[in-house]
């Protein structure tokens, strides 16, 4: 490349919100550039070497691959050598008093509950019956972005249309899924107070009493949308993506960190450690941190960027154990996830609360032979974490680390004896494998507010400059950061008409 080249869109960032965007231009014929700074795509949804075995970034799972939903088209569209696997229960829960199996079927989840000693089944099959109407009129919105804003004459007509849809979130919005337990006279089953207050933690980024309703609810039917696991990690979706991204013309550059961006008026000027080209738009997959330190100028910033950036500030970091795990001692053979509560009581974060990622046994090349592989994961507290001094902050994720594996060993004793290899990992281990400022993860904590209906359209926070990933709306899982960056496109080709 030279300074020459002009492309349509330059995409910064091959995690799924980049890698969507790209794929949507490059599908619709828009001459496209993408950037990652990391030799593999997929941001915090990537799986990683090191020391013989392929880890997940992150342990989590992931929606959107039942028939006709996003991943699924593009499968099925660019056949991607893509293996996706259903499973059921797809989580255990397991806390002190009780161990759940989250299934992918609403009612079989509300049955669950149900058959718990002490349980009001009839307030329980309210409080599903409502989470579904809230979630079906959002994702009726999440599934066709045109109905997003910013809003023309024919969307504000396709929404009149539906309004009486949309008069159940007339009761959640503003309201947090702790003030709903209350209406629904729910607030003392603990099961389902645990259960929300984990689901909320990992989708939401806050606990059940401090969640947004609306966007928990929303992200309570990530269970239900095509959710499982991907064979050799979900890393394979994303160099899938890429790869079909370069097939329909598209550049991608690999290890090839973008280091300015300048406006010139009718076009940006990309300039990254290898190449320099300008670009009629940019779509930035970062945080609103490391776009901001991009900017020649600075001043261009809009204030939705600053404002997200100090968002994400009042978020959550991650620490992390990798484990290679004896397959001999692990009964069950399809990969399997497990979320364990050591204290329902207290805050669902530094250890107290993990989740487990756990591959298949048939799953060669992610360990020695005689392994399997595991993801444990947990929040960290970011305003403790970045203001110490060095030993301060690695005393601190010690002590986080020391809580999972008490934890992992009260909870899943299995994985415990089965446990042969560890590498631990903090959020400065996560900036490394990810790239991102400071190791943050997850976007923006939804806690009750108004505010957070203020930024819903694309996210244009320069002239011609596009932010999105779990920072900008939906945001906050892969689906969602895929479905951002699918409408970001969407607005991008809309407008060049």
């Amino acid at each position: 490349m030279n300074t020459s080249n002009l492309v349509d869109v330059a995409v910064i960032g091959a995690g799924f919100g980049g890698l969507s965007a790209a794929l949507t231009l490059a599908e619709r014929g828009a001459s496209v550039a993408l950037f990652e700074r990391l030799t593999y795509p997929g941001g915090c949804a990537s799986t990683f070497r090191r020391r013989g075995y392929r880890f997940e970034s992150g342990a989590t799972l992931f929606s959107g691959f039942g028939e006709g939903q996003l991943f699924a088209r593009w499968i099925e569209r660019h056949n991607l050598p893509v293996r996706f696997e259903s499973m059921d229960p797809l989580v255990t829960l397991r806390a002190p008093d009780f161990e759940l199996p989250i299934s992918s079927d609403r009612r079989a989840l509300s049955a669950s509950f149900c058959a718990l000693p002490g349980a009001p089944t009839a307030a329980i099959h309210r409080f599903f019956d409502y989470q579904k109407r809230v979630a079906d009129a959002l994702w009726a919105l999440f599934d066709d972005p045109t109905l997003l804003p910013p809003f023309n004459p024919s969307n504000l007509m396709r929404h009149l249309g539906r309004s009486p849809g949309y008069l159940v979130l007339l009761g959640a919005v503003g309201r947090s899924v702790g003030d709903l337990l209350k209406r629904f006279k729910l607030s003392d089953f603990l099961p389902l107070r645990t259960y929300l207050n984990a689901v909320c933690q990992i989708t939401v980024q806050a606990s059940a009493d401090e969640a947004e309703a609306p966007f928990a609810l929303a992200a309570m039917d990530y269970f239900f949308r095509g959710t499982g696991h991907i064979h050799g990690g979900i890393g394979q979706l994303a160099i899938a993506l890429s790869e079909a991204i370069a097939s329909l013309g598209a550049t991608v550059s690999m290890a090839d960190a973008v280091t300015g961006l300048s406006f010139r008026g009718d076009h940006w000027l990309v300039e990254s450690r290898r190449h320099t080209l300008r670009a009629r738009q940019v779509v930035a997959n970062l945080l609103p941190e490391a776009l901001l330190n991009l900017l020649d100028a600075p001043e261009l910033a809009r204030p939705c960027l600053h404002r997200m950036q100090r968002a994400v500030e009042g978020g959550w970091g991650a620490a992390m154990l990798y484990l290679g795990v004896d397959r001999h001692q692990i009964a069950r053979r399809e990969a399997f996830h497990l979320e364990l509560v050591d204290d329902p009581q207290s805050p669902f974060q530094e250890g107290n609360h993990i989740f487990c990622s756990v591959s298949g046994a048939d799953e060669e090349g992610r360990a020695p032979d005689d392994q399997r592989v595991v993801t444990v994961s947990t929040h960290i507290d970011m305003q403790r974490y970045p203001g110490g001094t060095n030993e301060e902050r690695a005393a601190y994720t010690q002590s986080v680390q020391d809580r999972m594996r008490q934890t992992l060993h009260h909870r899943a004793p299995e994985l415990a004896r089965a446990t042969r290899f560890e590498m631990t990992g903090s959020p400065r281990t996560f900036e490394r494998f990810t790239g991102r400022p400071g190791g943050y993860v997850g976007g923006i904590p939804r806690v009750k507010g108004l505010h957070h209906y203020r930024d819903l359209g694309p996210q244009q926070v320069a002239p011609n400059l596009y932010l999105v990933g779990d920072t900008a709306f939906p945001g906050q899982s892969t689906l969602a950061v895929a479905l951002g960056g699918l409408r970001t496109a969407e607005h991008i080709l809309k407008s060049a008409r």
